[in-house]
């Protein structure tokens, strides 16, 4: 992407990661401990976990808290010396609000 776009590239790398990490499911302690390494599962594709499907509901909640989280930190480095780190994080949020306005021009 062209150097200008650092922001879009940041917040979108950001955000997929936790679109990622909310469709991971909960896997309950005892289910880990209860496994003797004999009976582990073995073959091809076994220790893929299984992923939760988000709604376009779910996944707007998720860039809105990442955009929320970006201008919330922007808003608390009032510092001169931080000025452009919160300017950046207000570039990303408004990359992130663009796509919750109008997902299909973003």
């Amino acid at each position: 992407m062209r150097a200008r776009d650092k922001a879009a590239v940041s917040a979108l790398r950001a955000t997929l990661a936790a679109l990622d990490n909310a469709e991971a499911v909960v896997v309950d302690e005892a289910e880990l401990r209860g496994v003797a390494l004999e009976h582990s599962p073995v073959g091809v594709g076994v220790t893929e976990a299984a992923r939760r499907e988000l709604s376009e509901r779910s996944v707007a909640e998720v860039v809105r808290a990442e955009a929320a989280e970006r201008l919330e930190v922007a808003a608390r480095l009032t510092a001169p010396a931080h000025a452009d780190r919160a300017a950046q994080l207000r570039a990303e949020a408004a990359v992130l609000l663009r796509f919750l306005d109008d997902p299909g021009t973003a």
